[in-house]
């Protein structure tokens, strides 16, 4: 592993890249959360060269390590639409995993405490919260319409600005490492794409597919789900156990179940879908196929409790709720390469699907101000610091596949490890804990480990 950078050197990238070197102080915070204290930052709305105007805030909550820190981590959550309130959960387990450093979690911008697309609507004391509830939907989306600019200044490039912005200006010349998930990882080498950073290592946890790749973007989102389940209905068959419960196979049963045209029938391929998120859950599915194909419904109450469960496990925090006018904007304008599919075809593509999402029929009419693309789509960083990647071989949302030749792109930019963490679905650090805190901590240690860990494979 690279040291981190020296103090002059911390020093003279800040006034290259990010203003002063240090940035706002932290205090402590209003909710207070366990030990962590809180700082804002400003932004500009837009950081292209020579433009001026509004000034965002960017919150940023620190969860400092026992004792003097090694360095710092920066986690950049997922999305796009989540604040850093999805990792917070986990704080005790990235503690693990990067021993002795403190924790700043950023809230992107857009999303949490930092400043809103719909600042009325979206703050914690209007009727739904920080989420959008009746009324605030149309208010907002006019809104964001009626300026659009504004709206437009909301892109992946400027919330990469700011993670750049934050990085340097609380660099202090200790380590620095980067721990970036899902659509987080797309942002965090958009960083790296604009410039250099003095980061000693990166983790990406389940990393997205190449921009320009269609067989994996977000209009396909369908047909990634349900390679994926055909693949756990196939373990089933492959399984002696699992084969012998059924009597047939899987995917023969699934389609029984859903030529029955019984009301536990009708969205089933979307549930389905989104079992295959939850490991304990994706291993009953051959249980409820069971239990549907006999008429039953034990099953599927209990696999509906279980997402439950699932949900509430993840934390339920002031801005928890994902900012949905971001996630349109940022998904249409950049991860959709099918702007123009209509949804005769895609209701004809989805049809024969045995698991689906809906994320694909929720860009066909975004009703909000899209932005161009700018020169880094589609790019890739020239220097990257030694890099750690985590993916799962049956992630249902950033597919393994996709996950493979997105690294192979990235190869001449540094030294890049991907870890294929068997059976395990999507962001690994919660769906694979243990191979998580075994193959990050070795990360930060200089240790190496097996590329191929199945330690933790779920079913």
């Amino acid at each position: 592993m690279t040291k981190g950078f020296p103090p002059f050197a911390a020093l003279l990238l800040a006034l290259l890249y990010g203003g002063p070197a240090q940035g706002a102080r932290f205090q402590p915070c209003e909710d207070a959360l366990g030990d962590s204290v809180c700082a804002r930052q400003t932004a500009p709305l837009s950081h292209a060269p020579g433009v001026t105007g509004e000034q965002l805030s960017l919150f940023v909550r620190k969860f400092p390590a026992a004792g003097p820190g090694k360095g710092t981590v920066w986690l950049v959550a997922g999305g796009p639409g989540e604040s850093g309130a999805s990792l917070y959960p986990f704080i005790e387990r990235l503690r693990r995993s990067f021993p002795g450093f403190d924790l700043l979690v950023p809230d992107h911008r857009g999303t949490g405490f930092s400043s809103r697309l719909c600042p009325a609507e979206e703050a914690a004391g209007s009727p739904g919260g920080m989420a959008l509830a009746g009324a605030e939907w149309a208010s907002c989306f006019d809104g964001l319409n009626g300026q659009p600019g504004r709206a437009r200044q909301f892109t992946i490039t400027n919330a990469a600005h700011d993670l750049r912005q934050l990085i340097l200006r609380h660099h202090d010349g200790k380590p620095v490492y980067v721990y970036a998930v899902s659509y987080g990882t797309q942002l965090a080498l958009r960083a790296f794409q604009i410039g250099a950073l003095p980061v000693t290592g990166l983790v990406l946890d389940s990393l997205v597919p190449l921009e320009t790749a269609g067989k994996w973007d977000l209009s396909r989102r369908s047909l990634v789900v349900d390679d994926v389940g055909r693949q756990v209905l196939a373990r089933c068959d492959a399984d002696p156990r699992c084969a012998a419960m059924l009597g047939e196979p899987a995917a023969n049963l699934y389609r029984r179940v859903l030529a029955s045209d019984t009301p536990q029938a009708h969205g089933l391929p979307r549930l389905m879908g989104r079992l295959l998120d939850v490991p304990a859950l994706r291993a009953r599915i051959p249980w409820l196929l069971r239990d549907l194909g006999q008429g039953g419904g034990s099953e599927m109450a209990q696999v509906k409790a279980g997402l439950l469960d699932a949900g509430a496990a993840l934390g339920d925090y002031v801005q928890s709720s994902p900012s949905i006018p971001l996630v349109g904007i940022i998904s249409g304008s950049e991860n959709n390469l099918r702007p123009h599919l209509s949804a005769a075809a895609l209701k004809a593509e989805e049809d024969p699907l045995l698991f689906s999402s809906p994320l694909p029929g929720l860009l066909l009419q975004p009703g909000l101000p899209l932005y161009p693309r700018d020169g880094y789509f589609g790019g890739h960083p020239s220097r990257l610091p030694p890099t750690l990647v985590l993916n799962g071989t049956l992630d249902p949302k950033t597919h393994y596949e996709g996950a493979v030749e997105h690294v192979a792109a990235l190869r001449g930019a540094g030294r890049i490890t991907l870890v294929e963490v068997k059976g395990a679905p999507h962001f690994i650090l919660w769906t694979a804990p243990d191979c998580f805190e075994r193959q990050v901590g070795a990360f930060v240690a200089g240790r190496a480990l097996p590329r191929t860990d199945t330690a933790c494979a779920a079913y």
